[in-house]
């Protein structure tokens, strides 16, 4: 089975069946980054752009280095270094990077709905890297298969994330992928950043950090995305700290194994305390590792492989 369609959108186009033979290929992938030769033919010859229209550190460098040690050329292309600048529309973009025959574009836009607009317009692949509110489905992925490594599974799972959900693509694609999954999920934060009709995408909300992180098997750690704020949502930073934030007496709720997850960047001593982001019960730094495995089984199975790589 490969991917339904040429792109990756979102998580609500993944059945459970396509998420394990993603997760199953990125297993296997994972032992290319651990050799003394971090490279494999299987993408020599296609061409992937990458276009951030946001800053980026851990995707924009985890799709690049996915790419190239699967021996894929990469070119990047940022808003302020693209015609953007110059006045140009989104759709001319799409059809200039078109015309140079690229075999798959990965796109982060901060208008919700970019990555589908360009799908719609171009033969390549069409890879959603973060879309303004909307969606991030490979962090999602990568996410699953963070869990699941240090779980052993997903389903029967509980699952605790805790922060700015309002402004949280990768809120909306976790609670979707994580249920799809089996997972059971709860979300929590301040009333203000709690969307209406979030548990629609099969989550409960609790408004009691204290509460939501209560024997829960991973708690998930959200920061405050300061740059979408356009307006006060919260007393101050050292409130939510108290109330919300991620600190040793409020992990000792979870259960013995819990595990802590964050998508970063983290605002250390706001949504979690530095010794707990450094502790023995953080997956932070797991999870980029993770990353890199789910974009090349993406990246792989998209661009013409099969489910599960050949060993060279």
């Amino acid at each position: 089975m490969e991917l339904p369609g040429k792109d990756l959108l979102d998580m609500e186009s993944l059945s459970r069946d396509h998420i394990s033979r993603i997760l199953d290929t990125a297993e296997t992938l994972r032992e290319i980054s651990e050799r003394p030769i971090k490279k494999v033919p299987i993408l020599r010859g296609k061409t992937i752009v990458l276009f951030f229209h946001e800053p980026s550190t851990r995707t924009k460098t985890s799709f690049d280095v996915a790419a190239k040690r699967l021996s894929a050329d990469t070119h990047s292309l940022s808003q302020s270094t693209s015609s953007l600048t110059k006045g140009e529309t989104l759709e001319d973009t799409a059809k200039t990077l078109e015309a140079m025959h690229p075999d798959a574009i990965v796109i982060r836009h901060s208008c919700s709905g970019a990555p589908h607009q360009i799908a719609r317009l171009v033969k390549s692949s069409v890879i959603n890297a973060g879309d303004g509110l909307h969606a991030h489905p490979t962090q999602a992925l990568l996410d699953l298969l963070t869990v699941r490594r240090r779980k052993g599974r997903i389903e029967g799972i509980n699952i605790s994330i805790v922060g700015d959900i309002a402004h949280s693509r990768v809120a909306r694609s976790d609670i979707a992928a994580f249920s799809k999954m089996g997972a059971t999920v709860t979300i929590c934060g301040p009333r203000t950043m709690i969307p209406a009709g979030i548990t629609q995408l099969g989550c409960s909300v609790i408004h009691n950090a204290d509460k939501a992180v209560e024997g829960a098997d991973v708690v998930m750690m959200l920061r405050i995305q300061k740059e979408r704020l356009k307006s006060a949502l919260m007393a101050s930073e050292r409130d939510y700290a108290v109330h919300f934030g991620l600190n040793s007496r409020r992990m000792r709720l979870a259960a013995d194994d819990a595990i802590i997850m964050h998508p970063g960047p983290l605002n250390r001593g706001v949504e979690i305390a530095p010794d707990v982001a450094d502790g023995p019960n953080s997956v932070i730094l797991e999870q980029v590792e993770n990353g890199v495995a789910v974009r090349m089984a993406v990246l792989y199975m998209l661009l013409g492989g099969k489910p599960h790589a050949p060993e060279n």
